[in-house]
């Protein structure tokens, strides 16, 4: 049997309740997307005129439908322009692993077809640079790329293709460098620019006091699935960041765990 059949007249398919499901899901997603910024109260006014609409069609109120169904089919083409920051940040979400691999979590039949990505990284001459630079206080923002290699950004960059070096990673960002101000991106254990500019997280929840490197390694993370470390000029502590999660003021020890974690070498 593929239908349910309620009080003798209504017939629901399991495909129905699937349906139900997936949409509901739908929805909850583009809720916690939404959530927090002013998008969420024109979707939320969307969905009920939508709701409106269809209790208008089942009561069979024709000039009515008509009227809303119009103001829908074009208004769908608004949205497009209206919820093009909010569309283009789910889009990307959907195509980044750690959404896939946040699935797996959720639904344990996946397990056994998701790979995690584990890149080759020199981590300990990372970790000497962030370590003598939050001595010296001497600012800087390294991001580490996985399997997105950032290219939108490191072409707005000074393109290098160097090797790793703890002693260049302190010279790029000298406070008298002209390179300083920008971020550095590895690339496949390798430098791949330096003087990046980074999109910058709007996350509200981001303490006012941390400035604006600490906001773009925030960006950054949001919109791909890459690492972003932080020595902050001010008091020379560190922090990194993943998934636009900042964990702050955390020991060398702690960041090298970190990315032994996130890289897989030992």
């Amino acid at each position: 049997m593929t239908e349910l059949f309620i009080t003798g007249f209504i017939s629901i398919r399991w495909l129905d309740i699937v349906d139900i499901l997936l949409v509901a899901f739908l929805f909850y997603e583009l809720y916690k997307l939404l959530k927090g910024t002013v998008a969420i109260n024109i979707f939320i006014g969307i969905l009920a005129l939508f709701l409106i609409w269809k209790v208008v069609r089942a009561l069979e109120m024709e000039l009515l439908d008509q009227i809303l169904g119009g103001f829908i089919s074009v208004g769908f083409i608004a949205l497009i322009v209206i919820f093009q920051p909010e569309i283009r940040k789910f889009l990307f979400t959907l195509g980044t692993p750690n959404f896939i691999l946040g699935m797996r979590k959720k639904f344990f039949f996946w397990q056994g077809y998701i790979k995690n990505y584990k890149i080759e990284l020199d981590i300990d001459k990372i970790i000497v640079a962030c370590q003598r630079m939050s001595e010296a206080q001497q600012g800087a923002l390294i991001v580490i790329a996985k399997t997105n290699e950032l290219q939108t950004f490191t072409d707005t960059g000074e393109i290098l293709n160097a090797e790793i070096s703890s002693s260049l990673i302190e010279n790029i960002f000298y406070k008298n460098s002209p390179l300083h101000d920008g971020a550095l991106i590895i690339v496949r254990n390798k430098i791949r620019a330096t003087g990046c500019i980074l999109p910058v997280s709007s996350n509200k929840e981001i303490p006012a006091r941390l400035g604006l490197r600490h906001r773009a390694a925030a960006g950054i993370t949001e919109q791909s699935d890459a690492i972003a470390i932080v020595v902050s000029e001010q008091t020379g502590r560190i922090s990194y960041c993943k998934n636009g999660e900042l964990s702050r003021r955390v020991q060398p020890a702690q960041l090298k765990d970190f990315l032994v974690e996130e890289f897989g070498m030992e």
